[in-house]
């Protein structure tokens, strides 16, 4: 099984936990209930930003740990302006690990630039069945992004998605992500199917090892490339072992939960 993240970068995690900010879950699992009602998406003010990479959103940018990038990340509109979305095994080890610590987030990361310059991701957090048993029904984190000297939010200088749950399984999306061995990302347009009741499945060319993260994004503006995000690259065999087909664990009212713990901060 190829697994979307450097295997180094598991050796590292151990050490790096001690810098790690930790975000303690105890509610229970909830009953799951896919469906395919009207997506519950939470409202967002998109923003326009000058001078980004080609076809990608400014919303969406890489992981990096210890100078190297290896997962993708993006923003999800928040009252706090300061939420991004991934998948859980891009920050959360699973069952009989936790949340990785150093990880920096570079929004519309390309060729080696940082628009945006790099922001500290903490606050991590994933669901009990995925810290409990790497459920991949469950693969999907949340997390927030600090920047030192900042006098604005993340979301007022990027954008964010919005989240999107409870959709139907078919869809038209773009994916994007960052593979681990390339300076810019990869971008693709397809429609989505039902891998079966939490799984989402996606056929675009080019999504190896480091897209783990990459947002599902549907409604997307033309202008401002952003719109409502309906899944990540993870889940199933986190994420896929043929870089041409990708997986999402289904957005529900699991997703929806974590999202609203992540933004009930004072």
């Amino acid at each position: 099984m190829r697994v979307r993240r450097s295997a180094v970068l598991l050796s590292l995690a151990a050490v790096l936990l001690l810098g790690a900010a930790f975000v303690v879950v105890v509610a229970a699992r909830q009953t799951r209930t896919a469906d395919a009602t009207t997506p519950d998406v939470v409202e967002a003010v998109p923003v326009s930003t000058p001078d980004l990479p080609a076809v990608s959103s400014p919303a969406i940018g890489a992981l990096f740990i210890d100078g190297a990038h290896y997962c993708t990340a993006s923003v999800v509109h928040s009252q706090q302006g300061d939420v991004l979305l991934t998948a859980a095994h891009c920050i959360h080890d699973g069952e009989g690990g936790d949340y990785l610590g150093g990880v920096t987030f570079a929004p519309a990361y390309h060729d080696g630039v940082a628009p945006f310059g790099f922001w500290t991701v903490s606050d991590e957090l994933v669901a009990p069945g995925w810290s409990a048993s790497s459920d991949p029904d469950l693969d999907v984190g949340f997390a927030t992004a600090h920047q030192v000297g900042a006098t604005k939010p993340l979301e007022s200088l990027v954008g964010a998605n919005t989240l999107g749950t409870g959709g139907p399984f078919e869809q038209a999306i773009t994916l994007t992500g960052y593979p681990d061995d390339s300076e810019a990302p990869a971008v693709c347009q397809n429609t989505t199917s039902k891998q079966d009741t939490y799984q989402r499945k996606v056929d675009c060319a080019g999504f190896p090892t480091g897209t783990s993260g990459g947002p599902w994004v549907t409604g997307q503006d033309p202008k401002t490339r952003l719109g409502t995000v309906i899944g990540v690259i993870g889940g199933f065999e986190y994420g896929g072992d043929d870089p041409d087909t990708s997986y999402s664990s289904y957005f529900d009212t699991d997703v929806q939960a974590l999202y609203r713990q992540t933004t009930a901060r004072a």
